[in-house]
């Protein structure tokens, strides 16, 4: 009668440790490290500079608007707003500004710019400080001061584009100032690319010797408050009510990102990107773990059967592997979590300049969230197939073929899947974006799975083992001999090759978008205010310049007040965009033609249709229009209607001349119009602006050269940001290929040997993998190309917002490089699989 064996005495701790330290040596924890690694590192990067960018947005947000509750409005603020602050004991300054054109004398060469012009009073500003110089090389220095009367604060750009110097006049209007200062910092201000026209500031005294304010003068009034929180805060909610009565217009609470949504833009789409590329790394890098540790498993079976032989109590086995992969976890999160701090130095770097504000020091979110998520990927994905070793029968030792390794249990993998998709989630800031990227991949895993087995079996039935070559008929048998394996390695290769497709794709359309916006040919003036009386003579100075092209629309002036009949009010809305867009005026116009870059998306164009509308559709789905819905505009006082007949889909970005609403018509009677122009300035001609500007006092000409050129700048760092992190995702889709082509390593080896044991040549074999790994390729390239597109599509429409172009050739293309990438791969992790002495291969498969 046999005694059962003593257990072993030695401690989880003891034989953990030792464990790590033998299997870091031997090199079988490389993948692993290097997997949670890559997804900590692509995760704290992007979550250090958001939380850096945040944080000091939080910081400056009461500075970057210039007080602690702000008014803005389109006409000066009724006097009740200043009389409450007063009684609450709070401070108030108020603000004019409005875009004008700042000139040069005639002795400097009478050169003209739009300028921001900006009327400020005593107190300006209540939070923040301006900083000032006066040259613009002379050192910058903080002041409590606003211009003295008949001076004037300027941005130091404005005196290299007027060929001015300090002490020299700038005339604005029928004013001219003595210009006394350079303005290097204004708090309130708002985003450094958002600002293009350069500032002028002036005392508010000296605003009506100018006489720039008109009755149709665009004009914005900010009214600061600030004091004391508790007294602010009764501030705001009574002026949010006054704001939000009945029948008052065209004034708002302003907030940084309320008030001022244009500051943050470009950095919410360039971070919806940055978040999109971290969350894909993590998400191969969850199948780069979970094969790898498989992987892992089956190389220690032998080793845990011997164990169990010695002893050794399953218990203290699983617990050992458990304090094993728990210390890797630790450890590999803790570089990832150094190495993503050191990357959103990187951006920061890159993407300098776009926030003025100086960045705080990051909070210790990312790095829990880093810790969390390393620990997530290796407890849920990688320690699963481990914990199996724990039950590896001690019989293995003679019987090498029972003992083999399980799927795991679908309790374990899904809380495992599950935690891992909430901390997914919640690094994505954006629940639309991670809900599309982590349930696209969920089911992309599912669909993957499911046709890679139809195919084995498709493919088993289809080949003629009668009349196909040797070597097809061999990769056939090995494919369908092991099913489960050729459905994970294809499912792991087309979820690393969704991941690139989609990418590449993305980042192609994305960058695509923002670059149109500026094309080479696009117009870089604007002209407005130009009076019907003038338009002949206009248009006539531009051909006789050599502007042959160009965009000329008659612009009104008309506030929206009723739909179907029922007055429009903010309070009827919800989102802050369209309540103010409903407290805004609208540029209108006429034409009887449809300009040809509005293609009409619904209903009919028909020319000089009386009692028409079209109406860019984007307006139309923010404020719940439709054909056949009636708009009322009051137009200087007069209520003009019109019934929608036709939707246009409008391109802002292609800096041609478009509207919100246009009248089919080619005159719209009994209203004031004006016109605009947009075109492309004659080149080599550098007097041509102020000859225009000359021979038509009354019009605002607007260079936008300048602007073009910082845009470009501006999307360039934010493209240098995106391409900076998309090597990581790379990289992490480069380990997945990796470890899914090796993941079948050690049965391919005894395959191989015995074969050759039998007379296979190495040249035979070779082909067989090649015809294997060539097929597996295609078919995951190709899968991963179809659901690239299906996703894709999903999160530029719904996350990015911007229209998808992706090629009916994106199949054939990824089914190609899925190929290239497979063979590649394969050929770098079983190279050495041919050269295994067989005799070797052979005593290691011994059963």
């Amino acid at each position: 009668m046999s005694t059962p064996a003593t257990p072993l005495p030695i401690r989880f701790w003891t034989l953990g440790w030792s464990s790590l330290v033998r299997d870091w040596r031997a090199g079988e924890l490389r993948l692993l490290v290097l997997a949670v690694t890559l997804a900590v590192a692509a995760l704290t990067a992007v979550g250090f500079f958001a939380d850096r960018l945040q944080n000091g947005l939080s910081r400056d947000a009461r500075a970057l608007i210039g007080g602690d509750v702000v008014l803005s409005s389109d006409n000066a603020p009724s006097p009740g707003f200043k009389e409450k602050a007063g009684e609450l004991g709070l401070q108030t300054v108020q603000t004019l500004g409005f875009p004008t054109m700042g000139r040069a004398p005639d002795e400097q060469g009478g050169s003209a710019r739009l300028v921001a012009l900006k009327a400020v009073g005593q107190g300006y500003p209540l939070r923040g400080e301006v900083r000032v110089s006066r040259s613009p090389d002379a050192v910058d220095e903080p002041t409590s001061e606003i211009p003295a009367p008949g001076t004037a604060w300027v941005d130091a750009a404005l005196l290299v584009q007027l060929n001015l110097q300090m002490g020299q006049p700038l005339l604005l209007g029928d004013a001219s100032f003595t210009i006394a200062r350079v303005i290097v910092i204004e708090p309130d201000r708002g985003a450094g690319f958002m600002s293009f026209a350069p500032r002028v500031m002036i005392n508010d005294a000296d605003l009506a010797a100018t006489g720039l304010v008109q009755p149709a003068s665009r004009l914005n009034y900010r009214l600061a408050v600030a004091g004391a929180d508790a007294p602010v805060a009764e501030f705001a909610r009574w002026a949010e009510a006054e704001v939000n009565k009945p029948g008052v217009r065209g004034i708002r609470m302003e907030s940084l990102e309320g008030g001022r949504p244009e500051m943050q833009q470009t950095l919410e789409r360039a971070e919806k990107f940055l978040n999109l590329v971290a969350l894909l790394a993590a998400l191969l890098c969850a199948v780069a773990v979970a094969i790898a540790a498989r992987g892992f498993a089956q190389r220690h079976l032998d080793d845990c059967a011997m164990l169990r032989v010695l002893g050794l109590s399953q218990g203290t086995m699983a617990r050992a592997y458990t304090l094993e992969f728990a210390l890797v976890g630790l450890g590999a999160s803790t570089v990832g979590v150094a190495v993503g701090y050191a990357v959103h130095h990187v951006f920061v770097v890159l993407l300098a300049g776009l926030v003025e504000a100086s960045l705080p020091a990051p909070s210790i979110a990312p790095v829990v969230l880093g810790l969390g998520m390393g620990l997530t990927l290796m407890m849920a994905f990688g320690l699963p197939p481990v914990l199996q070793l724990a039950q590896v029968p001690p019989l293995r030792v003679i019987r090498r073929d029972v003992g083999q390794l399980k799927p795991a249990t679908l309790g374990v993998l899904g809380l495992g899947i599950a935690g891992f998709a909430a901390l997914l989630l919640a690094a994505s800031r954006d629940l639309l974006l991670g809900a599309i990227a982590v349930g696209g991949f969920a089911a992309a895993v599912l669909l993957f799975a499911a046709v890679s087995y139809l195919a084995v079996r498709l493919l088993r039935a289809s080949v003629n083992e009668a009349t196909a070559p040797r070597a097809l008929v061999m990769a056939t048998r090995q494919l369908s001999a092991r099913p489960a394996y050729a459905v994970v390695q294809i499912s792991a290769l087309s979820v690393g090759l969704l991941a690139l497709v989609l990418l590449v794709l993305l980042r192609t359309d994305l960058i695509a978008s923002w670059r149109n916006a500026t094309p080479p040919d696009a117009p870089n003036r604007f002209v407005i205010n130009v009076q019907p009386e003038q338009g002949d003579a206009f248009q006539q100075t531009l051909r006789d310049a050599g502007v042959e092209r160009y965009d000329w629309y008659p612009m009104i002036r008309g506030r929206l007040i009723t739909i179907n009949g029922k007055p429009v009010r903010p309070e009827n809305f919800t989102d802050d965009r369209s309540q103010r867009l409903v407290e805004r005026e609208f540029n209108l116009s006429n034409t009887a033609t449809l300009p040809p870059h509005n293609p009409v998306v619904q209903g009919r164009w028909t020319d000089n249709e009386a009692d028409a509308l079209s109406v860019e559709s984007g307006l139309a789905e923010q404020l719940g229009l439709k054909l056949g819905d009636r708009l009322g505009f009051n137009i200087a006082g007069q209520v003009t209607e019109g019934r929608i007949t036709s939707l246009r889909e409008v391109d802002w970005g292609s800096m041609r001349v478009n509207f919100f609403v246009i009248f089919p018509q080619t005159v719209v009677p009994d209203v004031p119009v004006s016109y605009i122009s947009a075109f492309k300035a004659p080149e080599g001609n550098p007097q041509f602006d102020n000859t225009l500007v000359r021979d038509y006092p009354n019009i605002t000409n607007v260079d936008m050269s300048q602007t073009i050129a910082q845009v470009q700048r501006v999307l360039g760092q934010v493209i240098s940001a995106i391409e900076f992190l998309f090597a990581f995702t790379l990289a992490a889709g480069l380990v997945v290929l990796l470890s899914a082509i090796t993941a079948t390593r050690g049965e391919r080896e005894r395959e191989f040997a015995i074969l050759r044991a039998v007379g296979a040549s190495s040249a035979l074999l070779r082909q067989v993998q090649r015809i294997e790994l060539l097929g597996v390729g295609l078919l995951a390239g190709f899968l991963a190309s179809v659901v690239a597109v299906v996703v894709g599509w999903a999160l530029a429409r719904y996350a990015f917002e911007f229209a998808w172009t992706a090629s009916p050739l994106v199949p054939v293309a990824g089914s190609l490089t899925g190929a290239v990438l497979a063979l590649m791969a394969g050929w770098w992790g079983l190279r050495s699989v041919l050269r295994t002495p067989v005799v070797e291969t052979l005593r290691k498969a011994t059963v």
